[in-house]
Parts: structure tokens; C-alpha cells; sequence
């Protein structure tokens, strides 16, 4: 697991959204690109209707793989796509609803998918939302054992 030390900037992003939130995802793109990142757009095409779960795991499944070193999902709430993502090996999805949340997320659980609920937030919010949730280091020391033990369940243990 990485530490989160400054040699290990975040470079890569997924970035995926239902059909409820295809603005949203398409302005945080372009803000996120400004800001130097590679974004990895999943979907979903304008005008497509597709299930929040898809996407969740399309953006989980780029992050596991190596493809992008976090991902950001967003739908209605962002609650489903959390759920979902959280279903796959390795991923560690946060439901973030302002910038305290997504410096503890990082902080305290190195969160690795950022989930957002598109139409809670104006434009501006979700992107100092994801720009603070990307910037945030994990905190690494005490941390690093309660992170270990939320990963371990996915192996079966603290059960």
C-alpha cells in the first residue's frame, strides 16, 4: 500500500458517472485535465441511460488494474456507486459530501474511489471536492492498521 508521500503523486483518474450526472462528470473532466491530471472518462455517453453499478466498477475495476491510481464516480447520491465500487477487491470508496470528508478519507482511510452525489453540489463544490480528496495524502502510521483490517475482510477475516 502506498504510504501517500509527496514521490507518489496522483498522476491518473477514473472518472465515470450515470446519465443523471453527464454535465457534471463532463465539467469535472475538463477541470480535473486543467489541472494537469489524465483523466480516463468512462462513461456514460450523453443521452445513454445506464445503471450507477456499471459504472462504479468500470471506474473500480481502472484503479485495481493500475490503469489510473484513483477513481471518482458520481450518481444521483453517490451512495449507490459507493456501494458498488466497495464490492470490488482492493477498492476503498468513500461517500464525500464536502472537503472534511474527503481529508478524512484520504487521512484516515486512503480512500481510492471518491463518490459523489452530482446533483447535491454546484460545480465549483465538486471540483474543490475531488481537487482536496486528490491532493490529500494518506496519513499513513496509526492508520495504517485499521486500513489493513478494513482489507482483511475482503480476505475473510474480522468476521
Amino acid at each position: 500500500m502506498s504510504d501517500g508521500s509527496p514521490a507518489d503523486p496522483v498522476r491518473s483518474v477514473a472518472l465515470g458517472s450515470d446519465h443523471s450526472c453527464v454535465p457534471q462528470r463532463l465539467a469535472l473532466g475538463r477541470y480535473l485535465a486543467a489541472l494537469g491530471y489524465r483523466v480516463v472518462d468512462v462513461g456514460c455517453p450523453d443521452g445513454a441511460k445506464v445503471d450507477y453499478p456499471d459504472i462504479a466498477v468500470a471506474v473500480a475495476r481502472r484503479v485495481t488494474s493500475g490503469d489510473c491510481e484513483r477513481g471518482i464516480v458520481l450518481d444521483g447520491a453517490g451512495i449507490g456507486s459507493c456501494m458498488a465500487a466497495n464490492k470490488v477487491r482492493g477498492i476503498r470508496a468513500a461517500l464525500c459530501y464536502d472537503q472534511r470528508t474527503a481529508v478524512n478519507s484520504r487521512e484516515h482511510n486512503n480512500a481510492n474511489v471518491l463518490a459523489l452525489g452530482g446533483p447535491l453540489h454546484d460545480p465549483a463544490d465538486l471540483c474543490a471536492i475531488a481537487r482536496t480528496w486528490l491532493e490529500t495524502r494518506f496519513g499513513g502510521g496509526r492508520h495504517v492498521a485499521r486500513v489493513n483490517k478494513i482489507m482483511a475482510i475482503e480476505r475473510g477475516g474480522l468476521s
